[in-house]
């Protein structure tokens, strides 16, 4: 179980799971046995709203980091996610299929999006933020969507 920093913006509490690396737009990766889960985090997904329909690239698909990985469409809006890492997906979390809401209801653990294999995580990983980098940003962007009208 991971541990948590949390933080209250406005009426909204936001949590970020120390045990996984993020990218400044709120999608996480987890190293686990040589591969690399990935979703995304609370901020994202409160901010999001409820997730109707997810989208994720098949397993087989290669990609560079930075390029498409998933779309999903709430309510609120259409939004596109690219993928933290550089490498092949292995593995799409079936659950998107059929229910994705788990990505509101449990965004670090059965709302996980994809698993991908990764050829140098020790490089991947220092393109990313580590949970502490990742919650003064997300605090950042909470605090100042919080001003808007």
């Amino acid at each position: 179980m991971p541990g948590f920093l949390e933080t209250t913006v406005d009426k909204f509490t936001f949590k970020v799971a120390t045990d996984r690396f993020y990218t400044s737009e709120g999608i996480w990766a987890m190293e686990e046995n040589g591969s690399v889960r990935i979703g995304l985090s609370d901020f994202v997904q409160q901010r999001s709203g409820d997730v109707a329909f997810a989208e994720i690239k098949p397993a087989g698909t290669a990609l560079v980091a930075g390029e498409e990985l998933a779309g999903i469409e709430t309510i609120k809006v259409n939004i596109t996610f690219t993928a933290p890492v550089s490498g092949k997906i292995v593995e799409v979390n079936p659950a998107m299929n059929d229910a994705p809401e788990a990505i509101n209801q449990d965004p670090y653990g059965t709302g996980w999006l994809a698993v991908m294999e990764v050829a140098n995580w020790e490089a991947e990983r220092a393109k990313l933020l580590d949970p502490q980098a990742y919650f003064k940003t997300m605090k950042g962007q909470a605090e100042e969507e919080a001003k808007k009208p």
